[in-house]
């Protein structure tokens, strides 16, 4: 046997050296290979995050409306309401129930009281020196009115008192006011109105008092329509804060649909303001035409919104123009949607109701008569709306179809 020349057999050293190999991992074989193998290492591109899209626009809506001009058949009306229901006193919601929605779905509603109003238990008083009933405010709270325009050619019908009783009405019902006031501070302080989160003005004058005139030591009691008091106006409600500001007139000639002179001449001469967005007009009892001038609106007559003047058909109609303003440029705000809810006065017999025409004329509900009666206003309304291009410049009629 060679024993390698150490004295220790070859073939035990090679078989010690074979068992050392396969333990030297303290375990298992490693499999062919595994020593030398490394992993790629693995790099995540970085994660770029897209910057948050631009917020929207601001934006609001905002609805008029005429004159609420209550006669003695008008509250005779509310008693009889409110005797259906049980109850004494009156009850203006049913006569005004039908433009809820429209009213109460704008962001800011404004409305015209015309006319002073009594004390709760009266005397009341209807044309031509009117003292009416204060419920209405209530049912004007509820339609969701935030303002009223109270600078009329009837504001000074009840004196001082009258004035006094309104503004006290109005406040009760929370609703504010504008074109006359209870002190010189009140006439000074601005009417500011929130749209959402845009801080908006209204102002509010007429152009007549019917032949009375303010009291020489209270010129503030109400506001007769002067182009450099409105413009001067106009410019302090900026600086209190508006972002948007509107104009309530109280002009125009009665029961003519046409625009006077005098209107579109004062209509011109304050749109080119850049304290003045928008006009609202009041007065004439008949629906007159929209005009847009420049990239402003002016509302020439919105006609009445309730009356019983028992005059000719066209003093029934009228009209609630719904305009949307946004935000173009920082802080500055155009209308980029002028629409107009036509409405009608149903006055042919008890119960007398306002309506919604586009409403009224697409329900399956509506009785025969008012339908004839509403769809007979949409008519008359459609062809004086556009007589100054109104339907050109984007105008929209709610309903104007279905006549």
């Amino acid at each position: 046997m060679n024993t390698g020349g150490g004295g220790r057999p070859v073939a035990v050293v090679s078989v010690v050296l074979a068992l050392a190999v396969a333990g030297a991992g303290c375990g298992s074989p490693r499999p062919p290979g595994s020593l030398t193998q490394v992993p790629a290492p693995t790099t995540q591109p970085p994660v770029v995050l897209a910057p948050p899209p631009p917020p929207p626009p601001r934006s609001f809506t905002i609805v008029g409306s005429g004159d609420v001009l209550l006669h003695d058949a008008l509250w005779t009306q509310a008693e009889r309401d409110a005797q259906a229901e049980g109850r004494t006193g009156m009850d203006y919601a049913p006569l005004f129930a039908a433009v809820k929605p429209v009213v109460s779905g704008a962001d800011l509603a404004i409305c015209h009281m015309e006319t002073p109003l009594a004390d709760a238990d009266g005397p009341y008083s209807s044309y031509p020196i009117f003292n009416v009933p204060p419920q209405v405010t209530v049912a004007l709270a509820d339609l969701g009115y935030d303002s009223c325009s109270t600078a009329s050619n009837h504001t000074l019908d009840q004196g001082l008192a009258g004035v006094f009783r309104t503004l006290d009405a109005l406040d009760a019902a929370g609703i504010k006011h504008t074109g006359s006031a209870r002190s010189p501070l009140e006439a000074a302080t601005t009417d500011l109105l929130r749209a959402g989160d845009v801080t908006v003005a209204q102002l509010s004058y007429t152009w007549s008092f019917n032949g009375l005139t303010l009291p020489q030591d209270k010129p503030w009691l109400a506001n007769p329509i002067d182009v450099d008091a409105i413009l001067f106006d106009a410019r302090m409600a900026h600086l209190a804060g508006a972002e948007v500001v509107i104009v309530s007139l109280h002009w125009g000639t009665e029961y003519q649909h046409e625009a006077d002179s005098y209107q579109t001449t004062l209509a011109h001469t304050l749109l080119a303001s850049p304290d003045i967005d928008l006009i609202l007009g009041d007065h004439v009892h008949v629906v007159q035409p929209l005009e847009k001038i420049g990239d402003k609106w002016v509302v020439y007559g919105m006609g009445n919104e309730v009356a019983w003047q028992n005059q000719a058909q066209d003093t029934r109609d009228g009209i609630i123009p719904r305009f949307t303003f946004t935000e173009v440029t920082p802080g500055v705000f155009r209308v980029t949607k002028a629409e107009v809810v036509p409405i009608h006065m149903w006055l042919d017999g008890y119960p007398a109701r306002l309506y919604d025409v586009a409403a009224a004329l697409a329900s399956p509900a509506t009785p025969a008569s008012i339908r004839q009666s509403c769809a007979a206003s949409l008519r008359r309304t459609r062809s004086v709306l556009g007589d100054l291009g109104a339907f050109d410049d984007g105008l929209v009629l709610v309903g104007g179809d279905l006549a």
